[in-house]
């Protein structure tokens, strides 16, 4: 696929916007801290692209404020920006053949991940101490991975995801990335209750992925550190078979079929106007994406909601109260140079891991701890659904 790289990552600079809407507290836990918006997200007065011309084009400037922004900035967050996002979001890669791909300033030569890959390379160039963004797929996982950043997705449902470009609302999550674990934690606690705090009593390993991986190494070389200096807790095996649980397969087709009913109406009527050039409304991957939900059938979604309802039992029943371990990526972030089949087959291995969380719902929470051929990597930290706080806080404990 074309590709474009971008050194800036922003498309909205707020000095561009005459609007006391973008103001921040004087005060606030967040004072201090300089905010990027992933352009999905709806600012009052401020258009939002959702990473599509077209999309611009046929929609009104928005005339409310995404309650995440809006409660990030009445905690004294600045705002500096809406930032690149991948075209409606429906891509874990980070280019935009439209507005440019935001250059991973870590390894130049690799994609940045998307499709929070603006407010990803915003932070890591440091022109922002908080990246936020969506996650439905893995799109606040994969660029930590790829930037060396932390990054949560938090519980489904855990922060309102109004007045955003939704994708599929029953994976959808308000998300974001940063540099250091304090504040991500400060941002965790303006933007979650209380109560997401969950006792995690024990942790599990899922040995199984962890060695299927590129970077099992590393990983297995953190694990054995953290032991030996007591850091974690007893500790057993969880083997998590995705192939047998179908969990790439029954994820994709739930999320495809949840995307068709959120725009596929707005795709088709496209086809009819005469004023659009069809053949540059989406990039080509995307709109063979889009083609496929059409064909989605409702008996598939029925196998695949049964499937998603009896993975998420067991998993929720085996976790409990514990910590499960398991890789974030299959590996390390794909070159620029790679191959549209390697892409896509890549893209299958990685949904097998990203949807485990994302089918049951679960938080997950990046921790950027090791590298390989000098490329970041690391593995996450999924617990039971109200366990974002605990989660934080056993990184601590691990990374202190």
């Amino acid at each position: 696929m074309k590709h474009f790289i971008v050194q800036n990552p922003f498309l909205s600079p707020p000095h561009s916007v005459q609007s006391d809407s973008f103001k921040s507290a004087t005060s606030g836990q967040l004072t201090g801290l300089r905010l990027a918006v992933k352009d999905l997200f709806h600012m009052q007065g401020l258009p939002t692209t959702a990473g599509n011309p077209t999309w611009l084009a046929t929609h009104p400037t928005p005339d409310s404020t995404a309650s995440s922004v809006a409660t990030l900035m009445t905690n004294g967050a600045e705002f500096v920006g809406k930032t690149i996002t991948d075209e409606l979001a429906y891509s874990l890669n980070g280019q935009n053949i439209h507005y440019g791909t935001p250059e991973n300033p870590v390894t130049p030569n690799r994609l940045p991940g998307g499709s929070t890959s603006g407010s990803a390379v915003a932070v890591s160039l440091g022109l922002a101490d908080i990246g936020l963004g969506t996650d439905t797929g893995g799109s606040i996982r994969i660029p930590a991975s790829y930037q060396g950043l932390f990054g949560l997705r938090p519980t489904h449902g855990a922060i309102a995801a109004d007045h955003l470009v939704a994708l599929a609302p029953s994976f959808d999550t308000v998300g974001w990335l940063t540099k250091d674990l304090d504040t991500l934690d400060k941002t965790a606690r303006v933007l979650l209750q209380s109560d997401h705090q969950k006792n995690i009593n024990n942790v599990l390993i899922a040995k199984n992925l962890i060695d299927q991986v590129a970077h099992e190494k590393p990983l297995n070389e953190q694990l054995t550190k953290w032991r030996e200096q007591g850091r974690l807790p007893k500790e057993s095996s969880l083997v998590i078979d995705s192939k047998a649980w179908k969990t790439s397969e029954t994820f994709r087709t739930l999320q495809g079929a949840e995307i068709w009913r959120e725009h596929g109406k707005w795709i088709d009527h496209l086809k009819t106007r005469s004023d659009i050039e069809k053949s540059s409304v989406f990039a080509p991957d995307i709109a063979l994406r889009f083609d496929w939900c059409k064909t989605i059938s409702e008996a598939d979604v029925i196998a695949a909601q049964q499937q998603r309802e009896r993975f998420t039992n067991w998993l929720e029943n085996e976790i409990a109260e514990s910590v499960l371990i398991i890789p974030t990526t299959p590996g390390l972030a794909p070159l620029f140079s790679a191959s549209e089949e390697a892409l896509a087959e890549y893209r299958h291995q990685l949904m097998d891991i990203t949807a485990i969380a994302g089918l049951a719902g679960l938080p997950q929470l990046h921790l950027p701890v090791c590298e390989l051929e000098g490329a970041p990597c690391g593995l996450s930290l999924v617990g039971p659904k109200g366990s974002d706080l605990a989660l934080i806080k056993f990184a601590k404990s691990l990374l202190e």
